[in-house]
């Protein structure tokens, strides 16, 4: 099937999507979370492959998001069945006026009708998207990488069967079958077709879609993500802190970067961070951490020089840059310059100091005393999620069923004229 093709019955389906009550949405993302389990062999099976074609041609760091096992699977599965459990945004009434002329006039949340989303070797995104777009009442185009797209039509596969069992319509969800650069050039020019285009990868893809495309776009976060760990901080913590949101998943948006550091406390952190990240891993047989130094720190402990790009950088594996700074106002100064508008966290005890922080940095999640990891939809308490918007309009952060949903006005009257 071509991919206007498949655009032509996403937009087919859309009314049926807009029209489906709850009950019926729930029930398909039920059947759709059986379907995942009971295919699991089947999904691993086309995962094995696109894991065996993609070996040696991509990162161990990048191998990792592309691989599937039955607990991730399972967990994709429990994910679909948390969206079932939230609240319908469809038809909430946002806000309603009574105008002296007697007109009621309500805004209320409506479905966006078709959306597309452009994702790279992460299989478990084709089940998260898939989820919150359905629930939301629209119907759903899913464009992923070529390393990803054997496993990802194997999913497609379970869910749409889980569609049609709620008795909905099996175009509503779509795969395209074209992984060239051609297919997503016609996602981004599909003018009449999709409604909003969400790009979720790495820098050159978002900057494409931004660039190129002629329908709405949301832009998703690559995660350039900084802690700033102040001269009042709990050094414990934010060694804890630091390896949590670095090691836990290098290859994720919400992953830190860069660890900026009050150069009051350099003497006595820097060896601490280098034994924690660096020396305490590699003894244990985990990756380390490579350790990429301004000259302050560099004064203080050996690594690699930090190069020109290295604060830039969003390196989705286990390197991290490092730089002494003179205060948190210092530490904002550099946010500001080098952010990506994705995360940043600040360890400290001191009360005020977080507080200029928070107030401070203009990012979609700013944390206080935690990891940078948690900028999550399930995280937040939102199901699974859609992607980091590192925009702000028209929705910012962990994108969940609301920001999925645009708004139309509903007016009641009873014969007024102007």
């Amino acid at each position: 099937m071509t991919t206007l093709e498949l655009l032509q019955r996403a937009r087919a389906a859309r009314g049926a999507m807009a029209l489906a009550g709850t009950d019926t949405k729930n029930a398909a993302l039920t059947a759709m979370a059986g379907a995942l389990e009971r295919r699991a062999d089947a999904i691993l099976a086309a995962n094995a492959l696109d894991l065996e074609a993609a070996r040696g041609t991509i990162s161990d760091v990048m191998l990792d998001r592309l691989a599937l096992s039955g607990e991730r699977i399972a967990g994709m599965a429990r994910g679909v069945r948390e969206v079932a459990a939230l609240p319908d945004p469809v038809g909430e009434i946002l806000s309603r006026a009574e105008r002296p002329n007697g007109l009621a006039i309500e805004r209320t949340a409506v479905p966006m009708g078709v959306i597309a989303i452009i994702y790279e070797s992460r299989p478990n995104v084709t089940s998260d998207a898939a989820a919150l777009a359905l629930k939301a009442g629209s119907a759903c185009v899913l464009r992923c990488g070529k390393e990803a797209h054997r496993s990802a039509a194997a999913i497609v596969e379970a869910l749409k069967e889980g569609l049609t069992a709620a008795g909905l319509p099996a175009d509503a969800l779509g795969l395209v079958e074209d992984t060239t650069r051609a297919s997503a050039n016609e996602l981004m020019t599909a003018n009449g077709y999709v409604d909003l285009l969400i790009p979720r990868g790495g820098a050159g893809l978002i900057r494409a879609c931004v660039e190129q495309a002629t329908v709405p776009v949301i832009e998703t976060g690559t995660g350039i993500c900084h802690i700033y760990v102040d001269r009042d901080a709990d050094q414990d913590m934010a060694l804890d802190i630091l390896e949590n949101a670095k090691c836990s998943r290098p290859s994720v948006c919400n992953a830190a970067e860069v660890c900026l550091i009050h150069r009051d406390i350099a003497g006595e952190f820097l060896p601490r961070l280098k034994q924690r990240l660096t020396d305490d891993r590699a003894a244990a047989g985990k990756p380390p951490v490579e350790l990429r130094l301004d000259s302050g720190a560099a004064e203080v402990i050996d690594g690699v020089p930090a190069g020109e790009r290295d604060f830039d950088t969003e390196f989705l594996d286990y390197v991290m840059g490092v730089r002494l700074v003179d205060g948190v106002e210092d530490a904002m100064a550099h946010i500001a310059a080098h952010s990506t508008g994705h995360s940043e966290s600040v360890v400290t005890e001191n009360e005020e100091t977080a507080r200029k922080f928070l107030r401070g940095v203009d990012s979609a999640a700013v944390y206080w005393n935690a990891s940078t990891r948690f900028t999550d939809g399930g995280e937040f308490g939102l199901g699974c999620e859609m992607g980091i918007s590192t925009q702000r309009l028209h929705a910012r952060g962990p994108m969940g069923l609301r920001e999925l949903c645009t708004y139309k006005y509903v007016i009641r009257g009873n014969g007024q004229i102007r």
